[in-house]
Order: structure tokens, then C-alpha cells, then sequence
């Protein structure tokens, strides 16, 4: 039941905002946030799912960000590829997404129901893509997002789930009231923190699916009879420095908390984007 929100040039100081809460077993291995490079060497910033190698948020010194949610559906058919590589494939290609759009759509059936959002700074530029739109026939649906502040978790974007809405509307908010990078990651933590009283393991127990339906209402999620919660949450900032041409100067900072239980790992890295010249 991942949850993000984000805001794509909706303030002048910040051309983009996300906040996300990856929800995960706890027996699924995975990498914390740090620096690391592809096989074809190419530098990318975002933790890693270590079971299949992929990732569901990252972002490149080349201006590049990605990232994902599951759709939710019953079952998963066996062989599929991994969601997670479709943001490594994006982060380290160079085409813009179009080309990478026109690739996917001939394999997209290869790949479990998945929600990928690309954006390259190097042209301004915002695609939604999904495999499971109810629109078409074959699930497939691209489509280029305006400047704006939308909500994802495991259903289409802007589906109006309650923890959606209101991540969206905590998020909306920051933009107005923030001051500095501080004062918007804070009023941002808070938001991705909030969870609803746990219910009893005796419910769980016998009502784990209807849990899993409730889990829709609360941005944290918590089933410790079951090994299943928030594993991460991450804020995401690119600031951008006044009268900047293109995106010189623009500055990225990933924030990652990670959750074991009653602990919580951080870890931040910073970094400018480099302005690529095609």
C-alpha cells in the first residue's frame, strides 16, 4: 500500500517536491539510499530493492527522476520482469520519453500492474505510464502532466483514496507555508508519520484482508503480527535557485528514513545536476 505525493512546478523555489512511503514485507532485502552505478556506469541515487535489484525512486546527476507504485490485483502471474528495473533503465538512458514510452508500451505486458512516473529536468518534462489504465483495452496509458500537485498509491494517479487526498492536501500546504528546505521537510515527515491505532492481533489474525482495506485510510502502515509495514519514507526536494536558466544550479537532496520496528535509520544525500548538453 505505497503512498506518494508530489508537486511538479508548483512553487517558484521548488520545481519539484515528492514524499513517499514504501510499504513492504520485512523479509524482502533491501539497500538502503546511496550512490551506486549501473553496469553501463552510470551514477544513480535511490535505495534498492536487493532481491531483484531495482529500485521504486531515484534520481540521476543528469537531471533525471523517476519513480513507482504497484497496482494492487490479485496474485501475481509467474516469470514477469521486475517493476523495479524500469526506473534504472529510465535514470541511465538518454533518449527522451517518448522513445523510452514507444520501448515499454511492446513489453509492458511483461511486467505485473505498475504506476511509473519519469521526469527530465533537462526538458521540463513529466510522463505518467501506466499498464493497467481502465481506459483501454490493453491497460496502457501514457500521459504528459502539467505543473501541479498530484497523489499515487496503488491504484491509478489521483484515484481518491483518504490517505491520498490527504497527503496531497498536507503537501499543497507545506508549499505555501514553507519557509526554508527544513520547514518543508518537517511539515512533510509529520504527514508521512501519521498512522491509525494498530488493530488487535486477534483481528489480524482473522481479518488480515480487511486490515489491508483499511490501511487505505493512513499514510503509516503497521502490521506487526504479519511482518508487513512502511519500510521507508522519503522526502524528496529540487531547489531552484533564483533567475537559474535551465536547470543550472538546480539542486537535488534525497532524505530517507528507514524502519525496522521501533527504529528508524536516516540518511540524506545531496547533489547539483549537471547540465548535459545533447
Amino acid at each position: 500500500m505505497c503512498l506518494i505525493a508530489f508537486a511538479i512546478n508548483a512553487s517558484a523555489r521548488w520545481p519539484l517536491v515528492v514524499a513517499s512511503n514504501r510499504d513492504e514485507f520485512y523479509d524482502r532485502p533491501t539497500q538502503p539510499l546511496a550512490q551506486w552505478q549501473t553496469t553501463s556506469g552510470q551514477e544513480i541515487i535511490s535505495g534498492r530493492d536487493a532481491r531483484a535489484g531495482g529500485t521504486w525512486l531515484g534520481a540521476s546527476p543528469e537531471g533525471r527522476v523517476a519513480f513507482l507504485t504497484n497496482v494492487r490485483e490479485p496474485g501475481r502471474a509467474p516469470g514477469l520482469s521486475s517493476r523495479g528495473e524500469l526506473i534504472t533503465h529510465w535514470l541511465e538512458g538518454r533518449g527522451p520519453a517518448e522513445e523510452f514510452t514507444a520501448r515499454l508500451v511492446k513489453s509492458a505486458a511483461g511486467y505485473s500492474g505498475f504506476n511509473l512516473i519519469l521526469g527530465d529536468f533537462q526538458c521540463s518534462a513529466w510522463t505518467w505510464l501506466t499498464n493497467r489504465s481502465t481506459a483501454s483495452a490493453s491497460g496502457w496509458h501514457a500521459q504528459q502532466l502539467p505543473a501541479g500537485v498530484y497523489g499515487l498509491s496503488n491504484a491509478s494517479l489521483d484515484t481518491p483514496w483518504p490517505k491520498t487526498i490527504e497527503l496531497k492536501r498536507v503537501l499543497s500546504a507545506a508549499l505555501l507555508q514553507a519557509k526554508t528546505n527544513d520547514d518543508l521537510q518537517e511539515l512533510l515527515w509529520l504527514a508521512l508519520a501519521r498512522r491509525a491505532p494498530g488493530p488487535p492481533a486477534s483481528f489480524l489474525q482473522k481479518n488480515f484482508l480487511q486490515a489491508m482495506e483499511d490501511a487505505k485510510a493512513t499514510a503509516f502502515v503497521d502490521f506487526p503480527g504479519h511482518a508487513y509495514g512502511t519500510r521507508s519514507s522519503t522526502v524528496l526536494l529540487v531547489s531552484r535557485p533564483p533567475a537559474s536558466p535551465r536547470m543550472v544550479g538546480h539542486r537535488l537532496e534525497i532524505h530517507e528514513r528507514t524502519h525496522r520496528f521501533s527504529s528508524c535509520e536516516k540518511t540524506s544525500l545531496a547533489f547539483s545536476f549537471r547540465d548535459v548538453v545533447n
